[in-house]
């Protein structure tokens, strides 16, 4: 049995390793400040960037990698909180789509000062990583796509 890791594998375990204590020190970080979640994150700053200002399901899902009804799930809960609204399209009724509301938005700019905050003191522990963020970035987007 070849116990070799080649550099193909170490990439993908350093990336797991590195999002898994990226995403407990903000879901932490975020419940303890705001009450939500990284992933409510996710989902509430991709409706707040939406083209519109109004997203549908399946675009969210695209958005924040779930499915259609997983995007469905997480939204009822931040409906009946008065973060976010549902309405149903204008030109197809089957279609529901969503929006943030007043508190909605002031919910993703106070959560977004706790992901800068969190973030900042992140590279700040990597000065390579600091000294080239919009390298990494598009890097890291790259790999995304």
């Amino acid at each position: 049995m070849d116990t070799h890791k080649s550099k193909e594998q170490q990439l993908a375990l350093a990336f797991a390793t590195a999002w898994h204590r990226l995403e407990k020190r903000l879901d932490g970080s975020l419940g303890a400040i705001r009450g939500i979640s990284l992933a409510e994150y996710r989902l509430l700053r991709a409706l707040a960037d939406a083209p519109s200002a109004w997203a549908s399901r399946v675009d969210l899902a695209q958005t924040v990698g779930l499915t259609p009804s997983g995007v469905t799930r997480a939204l009822r809960p931040m409906e009946k909180l008065g973060m976010v609204s549902t309405a149903k399209s204008k030109r197809d009724a089957r279609l529901a789509l969503a929006t943030l509301t007043p508190a909605g938005k002031e919910l993703v700019e106070d959560a977004a000062t706790v992901v800068n905050d969190v973030m900042t003191s992140v590279i700040e522990r990597s000065p390579r990583a600091q000294a080239q963020l919009n390298e990494v970035i598009e890097w890291l987007e790259e790999f995304g796509r």
